[in-house]
């Protein structure tokens, strides 16, 4: 369901040959077990690509890896040019303040801290919650259908606000690129609609790049690609 060109964007992200092994390799008879190898594509600005795939595959790793969350053995992760193996954690962790958003299948806010509080937290950490900053909280706020909620804590809230919550945080600072692991997958299926219609118009209106991770084909087919991710590499899905 493009709403735009693609091809015409530049490109965003460029994964070239990635492959994930574990076990130590410390002479030749061992060998590492491969999560998966020889993965390869791209994205371009504003593009929404689902990734599915069969379960224990990897594909949380997957994304987990294009965040610079975690390593790999072989292959490059390039956002804008920037390659992601050349950084070190620190500076993946700067890199991920200002160039991403991710938002997980277990929303992950944290319990201590109210509604516009955690929304707020990709600004705080590079020192943008100032005015301006407090007028972005309350327009994401507004925008993900949890206006007059700020002050309340997560446990007061629903699966799906918490859900939405996680959306507003990641999007709160404008990423160009954002990652989703499975956004749905704790949600009822009426709230699962709600929240992918709502990523999908947040995403589309910031001009974001979305890379979806998802087992749920109707969130999959409401995206400009699918890919199938495979132990062996990632492959146009049927």
């Amino acid at each position: 369901m493009a709403a735009t060109d693609s091809s015409l964007a530049p490109c965003l992200l460029q994964v070239q040959d990635l492959a994930k092994r574990y076990g130590e390799a410390t002479s030749p008879i061992q060998t590492q077990t491969a999560v998966f190898e020889h993965v390869s594509f791209e994205v371009q600005a504003g593009e929404f690509v689902a990734i599915v795939g069969n379960s224990g595959v990897g594909k949380s790793t997957f994304l987990n890896c294009l965040a610079g969350l975690d390593s790999w053995q072989q292959g490059r992760v390039l956002h804008q040019g920037v390659d992601l193996s050349t950084l070190d954690e620190t500076q993946r962790a700067v890199w991920r303040r200002a160039h991403l958003g991710f938002v997980f299948q277990a929303f992950h806010v944290l319990p201590h801290l109210d509604v516009a509080q955690n929304i707020a937290l990709p600004l705080m950490l590079l020192d943008r919650m100032n005015v301006q900053g407090e007028q972005r909280v309350q327009q994401v706020l507004n925008a993900v259908g949890l206006e007059g909620l700020g002050q309340r804590l997560p446990q007061q809230l629903s699966g799906g606000q918490l859900q939405r919550v996680a959306i507003a945080r990641a999007l709160v600072h404008s990423p160009p690129l954002l990652l989703a692991d499975e956004p749905t997958g704790n949600l009822d299926p009426s709230t699962a609609q709600q929240v992918m219609d709502l990523l999908l118009q947040q995403t589309r209106d910031n001009g974001t790049a979305l890379i979806l991770v998802t087992h749920s084909a109707e969130a999959a087919k409401r995206s400009d690609r699918v890919l199938r991710l495979t132990a062996h590499g990632m492959e146009q899905a049927a």
